[in-house]
């Protein structure tokens, strides 16, 4: 009987000194218990915050308004070149050289799309010799697109190790042929050089 009423003082006694401590301020020198949020947790924290208006679809609106305003922007800070909005893979002073290198020439594998399209109208021509110039205009654009990539490679592997000796240049060349088979128009980040106009 006694035991258990000293118990019950002992805990209604750190109870008190809990509640006290809460009461107090904390001193800010003092460890708070729990991680610091990064910078874009809490700015999207503070941001839901103040957007709440209390009615959760139109909340759930505004977010997916104000998500397709930001993924815009980025599109198109991504389109003119500013790295910032760049994924990993499209960053650095190697990449870009690659891009300019690339942009700054005239592949054939960037023609392969309407080259493709034109040839698929012509063998679904129902004329037998129609057919066989499609065949073999099929098979030169692959040969031309395989010679001009290899001498891409050849000579974009000497630049970037005459040019980036000491920087990792790892996937860089597989990169720019990757680049070469879009039309000049279509690339993203935006070709920033001119034909003929050394990066």
């Amino acid at each position: 009987m006694f035991g258990s009423r000293s118990s019950k003082e002992e805990k209604a006694a750190a109870a008190d000194k809990v509640s006290t401590g809460f009461s107090q301020t904390r001193d800010p020198q003092a460890p708070k218990g729990r991680p610091t949020p990064k910078r874009a947790v809490a700015q999207s924290q503070r941001k839901a915050v103040v957007a709440s208006t209390g009615n959760r679809k139109e909340d759930a609106k505004r977010a997916r308004e104000r998500r397709r305003e930001d993924m815009a922007k980025q599109r198109e800070a991504f389109a003119r070149g500013d790295e910032r909005a760049m994924p990993n893979r499209d960053r650095g002073p190697v990449r870009r050289f690659v891009r300019d290198y690339v942009d700054s020439r005239f592949s054939v594998a960037e023609m392969f799309l309407p080259l493709a399209v034109i040839i698929l109208v012509l063998s679904m021509v129902r004329v037998p010799s129609i057919q066989n110039i499609a065949l073999i205009l099929w098979l030169g654009v692959i040969v031309l697109i395989i010679i001009d990539s290899i001498g891409l490679f050849i000579r974009l592997r000497k630049a970037l190790n005459t040019r980036f000796a000491d920087e990792p240049k790892r996937g860089a060349v597989a990169y720019g042929l990757m680049r070469t088979l879009q039309m000049r128009r279509l690339r993203l980040p935006k070709p920033q050089v001119k034909r003929g106009e050394r990066p």
